[in-house]
């Protein structure tokens, strides 16, 4: 549908037809089926991944990088996270030959983070400094932000589509309608490492200030209605 030559369609052009279109076409198609799709519809240049590289996370990257190796990973590091996840992310680094550049909050904005403790008064502030203006700023590079997210894990999520323009980039969620039993089962027969902290309770991985055990999501900021940090929203 969408040439990668120099002709290509610049993402601000893309008509809510075309993004219909798009479902359309993908919505029978397995994940993996999706993710391949997408290296033939939009060229590699154009397409962004992240990964909190967070409880199940192995899941999506192994389906990517079975499909296309070459395809860079952009992981954000808040400077909160816990060493589980740090550890977890250098495991699937070399388990799957990932290209992996880590991004971050400008060093006196997140100073300021730290001395203030803006998690505890202001949650949605300390994500906006340490989450979503790092990915802002690299945002631009890119048409298409291909992203992990699955509709029954939250309310918010069950109400995407596959594709969705939003902030000017196409989002793509080739897992949006994988079930939690076709997730798992996925897991165990490929054998995928789990983040060290599933087996202690932990199913949803934040930052460790704002993270505690819990089932899904619920585990993520703690007594407080905030249930997504702002990336996808």
């Amino acid at each position: 549908m969408f040439e990668t030559s120099s002709n290509y369609t610049p993402l601000l052009d893309i008509s809510a037809e075309e993004i219909k279109a798009l479902n359309k076409k993908y919505k029978p198609l397995s994940a993996q089926e999706r993710i391949k799709q997408l290296y033939i519809d939009f060229d590699i240049a154009d397409v962004m991944l992240t990964s909190s590289f967070a409880a199940t996370s192995a899941f999506l990257l192994k389906l990517v990088s079975d499909i296309n190796n070459k395809q860079e990973v952009f992981f954000i590091d808040t400077g909160y996270h816990f060493e589980d996840t740090l550890k977890y992310k250098t495991t699937l680094e070399k388990e799957y030959n990932l290209n992996v550049t880590s991004i971050s909050a400008i060093k006196e904005e997140h100073e300021f983070t730290s001395k203030d403790e803006t998690w505890k008064k202001n949650p949605d502030f300390c994500c906006s400094i340490n989450k979503v203006q790092p990915l802002e700023k690299i945002k631009k590079d890119y048409k298409v932000w291909i992203s992990g997210l699955m509709e029954w894990q939250s309310d918010h999520r069950a109400t995407l589509d596959i594709f969705e323009e939003r902030g000017n980039i196409l989002k793509f969620y080739p897992l949006l309608d994988v079930t939690k039993e076709e997730r798992d089962a996925f897991i165990e027969e490929h054998n995928l490492p789990f983040h060290p902290l599933v087996a202690k309770g932990y199913h949803s991985i934040g930052c460790k200030h704002c993270t505690v055990p819990g089932e899904d999501r619920s585990g993520r900021w703690n007594n407080n209605p905030k249930t997504e940090c702002g990336l996808h929203l």
